[in-house]
């Protein structure tokens, strides 16, 4: 067994922060939009872990599944998933469509900018969960702190971004899109009890969350998975861990725990 604490990179975006806390590698005055953890690169790397911080809505995008990717020279798409850790003001994340349209309607919208009022915008709070399959039409809001677990392949299709001076890709993002609303109910994740987040048998990656009382000790036997700490702090296999950070587990772990816990754990599916 093998326990790797990531490294963490700063990614400056233009909807970022300046507020994003020091322990992230954050210096002031950086508008930082996105933390990622990364590893060696002798090391599986099927999944990745973001944190975003937003102060304005994201680009509207998409992104190809595992096959759309494929047939056209990519090693691969990519769904993932958010759990929101801190809201502000209005905050929504948009999550589809309103209604169905097609093909030629959704590509009006987008070159004419009312794709924007088509999204479903869904208010979010500290907890909410959603799972964002390839194909699905997507965008973040403003005022969010959030963790996301994707497939680690960089592929994204932008359909409208507010007028930024950024790259569109029209053609292939309506080539993959699901022009239609979303399906699947809400979700709330408890900090006070552990659940499965994401077990669906096409998923690439299953997602649960993880409670752990001062004292406890909890052994997980997987070939490969992501241990993501958001609150508490405790011991991996004899080394220390804490809230904000990210480790990979190759072979299983046992972890304790000496405060408060609750983390999300993810494996690769496929």
């Amino acid at each position: 067994m093998t326990c790797h604490r990531l490294a963490h990179h700063v990614v400056e975006k233009p909807w970022g922060r300046t507020d994003v806390p020091a322990r992230y590698g954050a210096t002031p005055g950086q508008r930082i939009g996105e933390v990622w953890f990364t590893a060696p690169d002798d090391m599986p790397q099927p999944l990745l872990i973001k944190y975003l911080f937003t102060s304005e809505r994201l680009s509207i995008q998409v992104h190809p599944n595992d096959r759309q990717a494929q047939a056209r020279g990519l090693a691969g798409g990519k769904s993932e998933c958010w759990h929101v850790l801190e809201t502000e003001g209005d905050a929504r994340l948009g999550i589809g469509l309103t209604h169905e349209i097609g093909t030629d309607a959704l590509r009006a919208a987008a070159l004419d900018g009312s794709i924007e009022q088509m999204i479903d915008w869904k208010p979010v709070q500290p907890g909410s969960f959603y799972y964002i399959p390839a194909g699905t039409i997507h965008a973040i809001g403003g005022g969010i702190t959030l963790v996301e677990v994707q497939q680690n392949e960089d592929v994204t299709y932008r359909l409208y971004d507010y007028g930024r001076p950024r790259e569109l890709h029209l053609d292939d993002g309506l080539s993959v899109s699901r022009a239609e609303p979303y399906a699947r109910p809400d979700h709330h994740v408890a900090e006070d009890a552990g659940s499965v987040l994401l077990d669906e048998p096409d998923a690439p990656f299953s997602l649960e969350s993880v409670i752990a009382a001062p004292g406890d000790t909890l052994r997980w036997d997987h070939p490969l998975c992501w241990f993501v700490p958001l609150r508490g702090s405790g011991l991996i296999d004899g080394q220390a861990w804490q809230a904000g950070e990210c480790w990979l587990i190759e072979g299983g772990a046992d972890l304790s725990a000496d405060a408060p816990t609750h983390a999300l754990l993810a494996r690769p599916t496929t």
